[in-house]
């Protein structure tokens, strides 16, 4: 069997995982229904994408041999039925054996020319060999299962790759390039060179590094620095290909080619990375080399030693074809693949994409897992943790969240946003603003209910006295990793709310179950500043803490953790991941809004961002390695048996075969146990506990001054 990589093979994304459905056709012209009445009505989305899947799997041309293999032996057993002419069943086995067999004998020929004796030549061999002494039902059906197995690993490395490619987003091809004479030019991102003045509009993704020449915004730069709220930039500050821009309007100068861009030298540390990771194979893999010369070895010594002494031609090559036929490893290569297959399948269910059987065998070794700070311990957006109100404002809490909450509602900017909901989730009366003005870089201002209300950074203050009291509030919420943001009433400081990032649901239990499987806890490795870091993970309950990591320093934190052999699973989602996600033994990539060469690189994708199918598709792969060593068993049990009957009794060819095959069958159906819904689950771990909805209020961090 060639071993390709492999993912799940039934029902992981169904049309409405894609998105809303879109509607069909359904406006009808009413002039035109009464002249044209029989219009086709729209096929389901549903069953139109089925159909495509299926038309899509059939363009493989595994599945088209393995099909004609099976359709040709079929035939060949209702031709025997109905008693038609041996010609013609003979021609339906020869069929059948070179739909499904060509493939296999060819790479197990190119593997002879590098001295390598795989188990793909010796399934061809054994089957042969069972037609050569008059058994070419036996044979085909070797055939039949071993091209039916290939077309089913087809398949699956087919639906994975089609899984991840629907999750990508396209990186910006296109950018606005400005003339010496004020005009402007679409151009490829490609072929801008330092010194080119580029315009990004609100909301575009930057194409090109550079340093901002006027012009003031904030940018999302969170998947290549890792900082998880947007930052101010101005004249003067740099900017990266590949990060978006904000409310504001900027204008840069390009300072690096495409080719020598962060995200470029991020790419070339993957490549690097994954150059440098070792190549593991399945277990099966590492001992079928072996397995199959020994089984050579051995048929032909059966073969040879009775002839030396004198034995009879016929009855000497029966045995020692019946020798091979049962020592064939169909049971032991379907040992390890089903269980696999199975436990993608059920994981694919449950929204996370395992790319290859490879992938989850070895998630299973997972002795240390790290995570990534911003956009996988955390959603990415702001929260208000604490509200600060000044003794001077004479307002509470609450009063001050509502005036900021009614200025901001018409700001698009991330933390605006998260000042309107928190005065939502308090159930807040936020009213209507007048006079609504927005600066980039500094905040806005509005008029509500007759005050003058402006919400905005600490620059807010640069042109009024400096309050020491405010500066106080805002230097304690900084020191503790929060993002300050000042409101003033009427131009005089009424408080200060402390935003930080909003922690996913769950967080903290997963990493609890984490720690109970694999004896370690989780390290927590981001390139975030060291306070806020240290203030999640002490959240979560990580301890090992390490911050300000640059790509290639997330590398070396990899290297360092799988000292002395540790597996290591790491959790990214950004840019910056990518390198570390290349290094680790397995790659595991946030799907909603992880970058595109985060989810190229990871080996597996948690689709909808659920960080609590980790520990329960770590859980799964340890199961599937015990279904493996029990089939493994099973097999060994049998062959072994069938091998000593034949060797020292008389075994007739049709019962070694019906034994090799039954056992065959029955490695098969118990790996396919990990299709259950009952294999999902985490055993032996804290239960996880009940936590708030993502979207519930979180309680002030800290009192109202």
């Amino acid at each position: 069997m060639s071993h390709t990589a492999t993912c799940h093979i039934v029902g992981h994304v169904d049309a409405e995982e894609h998105g809303p459905e879109r509607p069909g056709r359904t406006g009808v012209d009413v002039r035109t229904a009464t002249r044209v009445p029989s219009v086709p009505a729209p096929v389901p989305p549903r069953i139109a994408a089925r159909t495509g899947r299926v038309t899509s799997f059939l363009g493989l041309p595994e599945v088209r041999w393995a099909a004609l293999s099976l359709a040709a032996f079929l035939l060949a057993l209702l031709a025997g039925a109905l008693g038609a002419p041996g010609p013609v069943q003979g021609v339906l086995f020869a069929a059948c054996y070179a739909a499904g067999g060509w493939e296999p004998a060819l790479t197990g020929l190119q593997a002879l020319r590098v001295k390598t004796l795989d188990v793909d030549l010796l399934m061809i061999v054994a089957a042969l060999g069972a037609a050569a002494i008059g058994q070419a039902l036996d044979g085909g059906l070797l055939i039949v299962i071993f091209a039916t197995s290939g077309a089913l690993e087809a398949v699956a490395t087919k639906r994975t790759r089609d899984s991840v490619r629907s999750l990508l987003t396209l990186a910006p091809e296109r950018a606005t390039r400005l003339r010496t004479d004020g005009t402007e030019e679409l151009v490829d991102t490609a072929t801008l060179v330092p010194g080119d003045l580029v315009l990004v509009r609100p909301g575009e993704r930057i194409g090109a590094d550079g340093r901002v020449e006027s012009g003031a915004s904030e940018v999302d730069q969170a998947s290549i620095t890792g900082e998880p709220l947007p930052v101010t930039k101005t004249a003067g500050d740099e900017v990266f290909a590949g990060t978006v821009n904000g409310t504001g309007s900027l204008r840069l100068r390009v300072e690096r080619a495409a080719a020598d861009s962060v995200v470029a030298r991020t790419v070339t540390l993957v490549e690097q990375a994954s150059a440098t990771k070792a190549k593991t194979h399945l277990f099966i893999e590492r001992i079928e080399q072996r397995y199959s010369v020994g089984v050579v070895v051995a048929t032909l010594v059966l073969f040879a030693i009775p002839l030396v002494f004198g034995a009879e031609l016929q009855p000497t090559l029966l045995r020692a074809m019946t020798f091979m036929i049962v020592a064939s490893p169909c049971a032991v290569v379907l040992a390890t693949m089903p269980p696999l297959l199975s436990a993608i399948a059920n994981a694919g269910r449950h929204g996370v994409l395992v790319k290859s059987a490879v992938v989850m065998e070895q998630l299973g070794h997972t002795g240390v897992v790290a995570f990534d700070k911003t956009g996988t311990l955390t959603e990415g957006t702001p929260r208000v943790a604490e509200v600060h109100v000044l003794p001077a404002a004479r307002l509470t809490g609450d009063e001050l969240l509502a005036l900021a909450a009614a200025a901001e509602r018409p700001s698009e900017h991330p933390l605006a946003r998260a000042v309107v909901s928190a005065a939502r989730d308090r159930g807040l009366t936020v009213a209507d603003a007048a006079g609504f003005a927005s600066q980039p870089g500094r905040g806005v201002t509005a008029t509500v209910a007759g005050r003058r209300v402006a919400v905005g950074s600490p620059l807010l203050l640069a042109d009024s006295p400096i309050d020491p009291a405010t500066a106080a509030v805002v230097a304690d919420l900084q020191a503790a990793g929060r993002t300050a943001v000042v409101v003033t009433v009427d131009r005089n400081p009424a408080g200060v709310l402390g935003l930080a990032d909003r922690l996913r649901p769950g967080a903290a239990d997963t990493v609890a179950q984490l720690t109970a499987l694999t004896g370690r806890t989780p390290t927590l490795l981001t390139g975030d500043n060291t306070r806020a870091a240290q203030r999640l993970a002490a959240e979560v309950g990580i301890t090992d803490v390490r911050a300000e990591l640059l790509p290639a320093d997330k590398v070396t934190a990899v290297h360092a953790l799988a000292a002395g052999g540790t597996h290591i699973t790491v959790v990214g989602d950004g840019v910056n991941d990518a390198p570390a996600l290349a290094a680790a033994g397995t790659g595991v990539g946030m799907g909603r809004h992880g970058a595109d060469l985060a989810l190229e690189t990871a080996d597996l994708v948690i689709v909808r961002d659920e960080l609590a199918t980790l520990p329960t598709v770590i859980d799964l792969s340890r199961r599937a390695r015990r279904v493996i060593v029990q089939n493994l068993v099973i097999a060994g049990t049998v062959i072994t048996a069938l091998v000593l009957v034949d060797l020292f009794g008389h075994l007739p060819l049709p019962l070694g075969v019906l034994g090799h095959e039954g056992s065959t069958v029955l490695v098969g159906l118990n790996g396919l146990r990990l299709l259950s819904g009952r294999a999902w689950k985490v055993t032996g771990v804290p239960a996880p506990r009940r936590l708030p909805a993502a979207g519930a209020a979180q309680p002030a961090g800290g009192p109202a001054a």
